[in-house]
């Protein structure tokens, strides 16, 4: 699960511009989303086609046989990995595989009972694949729907999760090229892209002048999450950097000395001025054209 550089560069600038971010995150939830059912629905279908037998077995061997990774069993089953691991305390594959056939189990049966329960219903979900179609009846459809329901919560969570981590030190990055930062008044050394991992290594950025050097820290929090402000807080940072924060936010950020920059306010971005007068970090008033200027920095930096 990654997020492409471009969207990474268009929550940069989105963020930098004053503008939501949010719409590029659910854009990518929607598109892996689709591709995923699309894919499944195909599967579904040669599945179907290729089972001798006429009860769910065929989902069982098909969508959860040992030759499958066990995030694909898991999901498939009606899990997530991280769900398993907050249930167990591990999720190796031999605990995941366990746990995933356990609850498949147990979804299935409570599928039956309701089906006894509400005759009434009735559900079947046909795929049609070029000329060929399969139907499921109503037990088997209701478990595909409610894979498909874990399967966009899972990527909707990590995908949240994954943008704040690969956007955040790029956003610092293209801060200090907006104003023309020397690189000797920034740390970023060990900010380093590694296109083998799906998600850059949580590095801090420091601000620094001789051998002072001063935390910054970012969070594409809203106004409804302030445990992110608290944690910031916490750290003793010199910078925050925040897509939204509230009065009470910034309140706390000024009694604690900590410089605070809130990008959704307008032109937000330029209180990062007021952080490096602040540790005396020599500059170049920005007064250029962000549509203009951004695309060349992020293509330089990404």
């Amino acid at each position: 699960m990654t997020l492409t550089d471009q969207i990474v560069k268009n929550i940069i600038t989105r963020v930098i511009k004053s503008q939501d971010y949010r719409i590029e995150i659910v854009n990518l939830i929607n598109a892996e989303f689709l591709q995923f059912a699309v894919d499944f629905f195909k599967k579904i279908v040669s599945a179907k086609l290729n089972s001798e037998d006429i009860t769910i077995d065929w989902y069982k061997k098909a969508f959860m046989n040992d030759t499958l990774s066990a995030d694909d069993i898991a999901i498939n089953a009606g899990l997530n990995k991280k769900t398993i691991s907050n249930m167990c305390g591990s999720a190796t594959r031999s605990i995941v595989i366990e746990a995933a056939n356990e609850h498949f189990e147990t979804l299935y049966n409570s599928i039956q009972s309701l089906v006894e329960m509400e005759k009434e219903i009735e559900l079947s979900l046909t795929i049609k694949l070029k000329s060929v179609s399969v139907e499921l009846n109503v037990s088997e459809s209701l478990i595909v729907i409610n894979t498909l329901a874990v399967k966009r919560a899972q990527l909707r969570g990590g995908l949240w999760s994954t943008a704040g981590k690969s956007v955040e030190k790029y956003l610092m990055l293209a801060l200090c090229k907006m104003y023309k930062i020397d690189k000797k008044y920034y740390d970023a050394q060990n900010f380093v892209k590694d296109k083998n991992k799906k998600v850059d290594r949580e590095i801090d950025f420091y601000l620094v002048n001789n051998d002072k050097k001063y935390l910054c820290e970012v969070k594409l929090m809203g106004k409804g999450n302030p445990e992110s402000a608290d944690a910031i807080f916490a750290r003793k940072s010199d910078v925050f950097v925040a897509d939204t924060l509230s009065q009470q936010n910034k309140n706390q950020a000024e009694e604690l000395g900590i410089s605070w920059i809130a990008l959704r306010d307008k032109d937000g971005f330029r209180r990062f001025e007021l952080a490096l007068d602040r540790f005396k970090i020599p500059y170049t008033k920005y007064d250029g054209d962000l549509d203009k200027d951004l695309p060349n920095i992020l293509d330089a930096i990404i």
